[in-house]
């Protein structure tokens, strides 16, 4: 027997059973001075046909992460229902307000979507959404894709994020569709991991589950969007919802991110002249640029240096940072038979 629907103040304006193609909104009440009366849209759709599994795709967890929106949006417009075996759930742009206005954060309550799980049914908008997939769409699912990028700040090695639990029959559904996604990097999500994600999210609710991280800049980079699509496609023909013979992808690096003692923050505040990109490989000691302060034209520049030996997962992507900021995050590898619990 199926359970009941968590209560919740979000609705669909669509019927999200039976057969179809059908598009609408998850509308959000939120009473604002924009909206004092109507509800907040977010974009819905739902492909479904027979009996299969359900998957749940999303993108615009973020508001200024493009490629995973517009990969999803090739999906909605080129899949046909003949196609498809089961159902399949596309959030588009689960923070709407966020992807209008090419933001990280929500402009309606401040808050970064991916930091708001399990939610709050009567909480603001962003936990009100969260709660809402946690608690009414998760538990109706097979599977489920999350689709992010390195947005304005931040540039990432292409990479899909299995989370590492401790039930080893999830954790290896995790890693299998992390595979089958195609990115050159898989990073394992193990106590480094936020408990306020999706990925946190659908491991409560025992769904496997891969995210993404695609690139990054603040714009839509064809290479990554190319990337997120065949990734979904792929991820799709393998959970049996379409038949799309898809090319194997090669293997991928696995790492994963054990401690922030190895990334490299910003010192100061200055001119951040880098000379590493993401991807790359790195050794302790191994100069990472120089920090310029060019309010202070005569005050020597200092060099960084990389603290230890590891992959460059991702970069900061801003050329005047403060003190604090990131400045790379290293991960390192993991051992590619080792794919049981923590």
């Amino acid at each position: 027997m199926s359970k009941p629907a968590a209560r919740s103040r979000i609705r669909a304006d669509i019927d999200l059973s039976g057969d179809g193609r059908r598009v609408g909104n998850l509308l959000v009440t939120h009473s604002d001075n924009r909206r004092p009366l109507a509800p907040y849209p977010v974009p819905l759709v739902v492909l479904a046909r027979g009996s299969g599994p359900t998957v749940l795709l999303i993108g615009g967890v973020h508001g200024d992460e493009f490629e995973g929106p517009a990969a999803l949006m090739r999906l909605i417009q080129t899949l046909t229902l003949d196609e498809i075996s089961g159902r399949i759930i596309f959030l588009p742009a689960l923070n709407a307000t966020a992807v209008e206005a090419s933001s990280r954060v929500s402009p309606l309550d401040g808050a970064n979507m991916n930091r708001a799980f399990p939610g709050n049914a009567d909480g603001g908008p962003t936990a009100m959404l969260a709660h809402y997939v946690e608690e009414v769409l998760l538990p109706q699912c097979d599977a489920a894709i999350d689709l992010h990028a390195g947005g304005k700040a931040s540039v990432f090695a292409p990479s899909a994020l299995a989370t590492r639990v401790d039930d080893d029959a999830l954790y290896a559904k995790n890693m299998a569709l992390a595979r089958v996604f195609g990115a050159p990097v898989i990073w394992q999500l193990g106590g480094y991991n936020d408990d306020r994600s999706v990925n946190a999210a659908a491991a409560r609710k025992g769904i496997p589950m891969i995210a993404a991280e695609l690139g990054g800049g603040g714009g839509c980079t064809p290479q990554d969007a190319d990337l997120a699509e065949q990734g979904v496609r792929r991820c799709l023909a393998f959970l049996g919802v379409t038949d799309d013979a898809a090319d194997q992808p090669p293997p991928s690096r696995v790492v994963s991110i054990s401690s922030a003692e190895q990334n490299l923050y910003a010192p100061a505040t200055g001119i951040f002249d880098r000379r590493f990109k993401a991807g790359d490989d790195v050794a302790a000691g191994q100069s990472a640029g120089w920090l310029h302060f060019i309010g202070e034209p005569e005050r020597a520049s200092v060099e960084l240096h990389f603290a230890g030996v590891g992959m460059v997962l991702a970069h900061g992507n801003r050329g005047f940072v403060e003190r604090g900021d990131m400045l790379a995050l290293i991960a390192g590898d993991v051992d590619e038979n080792d794919e049981g619990g923590p």
